[in-house]
């Protein structure tokens, strides 16, 4: 593995993140998290579907794509609680992979532009690819449980309200879009984590997160011998010769 160059593990860990983020980005702002069928049992009128969104709440007749009735505050007085633990924790798992992001593409960066031998000055504030990485998998980990449980949470919250009231209540495509989306970024994390452990067996200048220390040119490049330690191998007799007087 190409552990010094740009892999096509981390190309492709990124762009998965990517995907995975539109997909959260998708199921936020789509109204289609829980679906109500209201029935009537009079032939002159239509059944009713009302599609229940995080943000905003929408009702339409049967074989119609207008809203009857279209409710943009419903954000602020949502009474499902499902989805009012959704609506703060999706948007805290798009900012965490949206930070997993940043750090694996400056780890891009610096594995594509920076050089192997860090500048000894600032080597105690570097962070070299393989901690923004390895810190990368950790959140992008971090964002794939703070999306799913949630999202598995309203598929069991909506057998419970079909419990207490009728069984009208269905869980909608936002859902299965979180769910792979959560799917996606621990994928992500999978890919990041195959990277770093292959590339662990690399001399450890290299791919440790932190730099502890200086680290000094010996690690990184052998010096030159010293005329002395070229000398000190080979025993070199001398005459010595005294003048009588």
């Amino acid at each position: 593995m190409g552990c010094r160059d740009v892999h096509a593990a981390t190309v492709l860990a990124f762009l998965s993140g990517t995907a995975s983020v539109a997909g959260l980005l998708a199921a936020v702002l789509l109204p289609n998290w829980r679906q109500m069928r209201l029935y009537t049992f009079n032939k002159n009128e239509r059944n009713v579907t009302v599609y229940t969104g995080l943000w905003i709440k929408c009702a339409r007749f049967d074989g119609s794509r207008d809203c009857v009735i279209y409710d943009p505050q419903w954000y602020t007085a949502v009474d499902q609680l499902d989805l009012r633990v959704l609506q703060f924790a999706l948007p805290l798992s798009m900012l965490t992979a949206v930070s997993a992001l940043f750090l694996c593409l400056i780890g891009m960066c610096n594995t594509a532009f920076v050089s192997s031998v860090p500048n000894i000055k600032l080597a105690k504030c570097l962070v070299n690819s393989a901690g923004c990485h390895l810190v990368a998998g950790l959140l992008f980990l971090l964002a794939c449980a703070i999306c799913l449980t949630p999202s598995i949470w309203v598929i069991f919250y909506n057998n419970y309200l079909n419990r207490k009231y009728e069984p009208v209540f269905s869980f909608d495509i936002s859902v299965f879009i979180a769910i792979a989306s959560a799917g996606g970024l621990f994928f992500t994390s999978v890919l990041l984590f195959l990277w770093y452990c292959a590339c662990k067996s690399l001399p450890s200048p290299f791919w440790q997160p932190l730099y502890s220390h200086a680290p000094s040119m010996h690690s990184y490049a052998s010096q030159p011998y010293s005329a002395r330690s070229r000398l000190s191998a080979i025993e070199i007799d001398i005459p010595v010769v005294t003048r009588a007087s």
